[in-house]
């Protein structure tokens, strides 16, 4: 889909925008470290440039209409200033990592400017490997993991030698500012839009009633799921404190091929893994902290893409979310991965995920005063202790002007009284965590930066020797079977 002047945002878009404040900020990104040496900071620029016409959104800012008529509209922006948004900084000396994920702490600790696009990027030199890092920071109302990844095409090629990219024969020019009555009429129109595809859902169903007594059916079992899981609250923990506005962030480096094994061994998916690990690291962190894990079982909010093929390259959010478990209470490193496997199967064949996209499409129709108490109700700590998104990314190397990524650690967002996020993205056979805590609430997220790193070890182990004892086992098997032929010349 195009993205247009005086667009207007979808409803969970402008969710995200509802639920920031002081100390919530709703931004998310990357830290990307490359071989180096960096490219001149001006070829950085120019290759932008010439790339910026791909992801129209990049040079468009947000515009409220009037009166509460409907949702915030994007606008091209007329005073557009590259030079704003892509900033340049150096490591002072020895220029480690520790210092570098000091400053992605410090980035992130503060809110992008609504009156201008709503992205930055940092070109970081001064590494003490040689190599250069870019810090990605961009609001979630414009884009969600799983887009991040498709418009990587933006800055980054698939080979050394960068793509040539088609582009318009004439400048760039910012479309005219709208009157308030043009926005005005655009928020007007939007509403009356709902309303038709409202009415349009409404024949359908004349048209097809048993079809939608079917969807309908779904629908309220899916909302039903939810009510439930909001009836029943997540466990009180040091997680879910009041926040402030700053961030510590660090990250953990695994290999994809690791959580394969697990899987492989115990049965389910690579995302399940990835629970039973944060699990582990969990538990040990929350013992730490002298808080009892018996009968203890945290809820992680899980984002779902609903993004289809159709869907590649368009900006915006096309996510539904599920409270996935976190077996803090089971000791068993295997027997964690089960508790984790069984809950997840059970939720994908629940309606859960169904309800919170019906809900999602019940928000298009809503007034912004609606939408905004229903997306703070969508993010309350009653619902989950802490988000852990898993993002795929291409497993190929990727380049910009020529110097290869070596590594990308996905940065998530820190909701109100939240104090801990995790994401995890794969890349070229990579499994990077980017932890991303409050500076006062998480003063030992390096600690459970170890306890991750120490739970998947522990499985990996495990795995090995379950997969040595399957062989063995095997071997043997053969072996007896074999014997008789072997014998029977004697």
């Amino acid at each position: 889909m195009a993205q247009q002047h005086l667009d207007r945002l979808t409803a969970l878009d402008a969710s995200f925008l509802h639920q920031e404040g002081p100390a919530s900020h709703m931004h998310v990104g990357a830290l990307a470290r490359f071989e180096g040496p960096p490219p001149p900071f001006a070829e950085i620029l120019d290759s932008l440039r010439m790339r910026l016409h791909l992801v129209p959104r990049y040079r468009q800012h947000l515009r409220v209409p009037p009166a509460g008529t409907g949702r915030p509209l994007w606008i091209d922006d007329p005073t557009f200033n590259l030079e704003y948004h892509v900033r340049q900084t150096a490591l002072p000396k020895p220029g480690s990592e520790r210092q570098l994920l000091r400053l992605t702490g410090r980035i992130f600790s503060q809110q992008l400017d609504r009156a201008r696009p709503l992205w930055e990027l940092w070109i970081v030199e001064g590494l003490d490997d040689g190599g250069f890092a870019l810090i990605s920071k961009t609001h979630h109302a414009m884009i969600d993991g799983v887009a991040g990844v498709d418009i990587a095409q933006v800055m980054f090629d698939l080979s050394p030698v960068p793509a040539e990219i088609d582009h318009p024969d004439e400048a760039w020019q910012p479309a005219p500012e709208p009157s308030r009555a043009q926005v005005l009429a655009a928020g007007t129109a939007g509403l009356l839009r709902s309303s038709v595809r409202g009415a349009a859902h409404a024949a359908g169903a004349l048209r097809d009633p048993g079809g939608a007594l079917h969807t309908a059916r779904e629908a309220a079992e899916g909302l039903g799921e939810i009510v439930w899981a909001g009836l029943n609250p997540a466990p009180e923990t040091p997680l879910n404190v009041e926040i402030g506005p700053h961030r510590r962030y660090t990250v953990v480096r695994a290999e994809l091929e690791d959580f394969k094994t697990v899987k492989n061994a115990f049965g389910g998916t690579v995302n399940d893994v990835v629970l039973a690990v944060a699990s582990g690291a969990l538990r040990e962190w929350l013992r730490t902290r002298g808080v009892r894990t018996e009968g203890l079982e945290l809820r992680a909010l899980v984002p779902v893409s609903i993004r289809g093929s159709q869907d590649r390259g368009a900006l915006g959010n096309r996510i539904a979310a599920m409270r996935g478990p976190l077996p803090v209470y089971v000791e068993d490193p295997v027997e964690r991965l089960r508790a984790v496997r069984a809950t997840m199967d059970g939720l994908k064949e629940s309606k859960q995920a169904v309800g919170a996209e019906v809900l999602a499409n019940v928000q298009n129709f809503a007034p912004p005063t609606v939408l905004a108490q229903a997306s703070r109700l969508n993010f309350s700590t009653r619902l989950f202790n802490l988000i852990v998104t898993n993002v795929p990314g291409p497993q190929f190397p990727l380049y910009m002007r020529g110097r290869e990524l070596l590594d990308v650690f996905p940065v998530a967002f820190l909701p109100k009284d939240h104090a801990l996020a995790i994401a995890i993205m794969s890349y070229n056979g990579k499994m990077s965590f980017g932890l991303l805590g409050d500076y006062d609430a998480m003063p030992d997220l390096d600690a459970l930066a170890e306890g991750i790193e120490a739970s998947l070890a522990e499985l990996v182990d495990l795995a090995q020797r379950a997969a040595g004892a399957d062989a063995a086992t095997d071997a043997n098997g053969r072996a007896a079977s074999r014997a008789p032929a072997d014998a029977a010349p004697r």
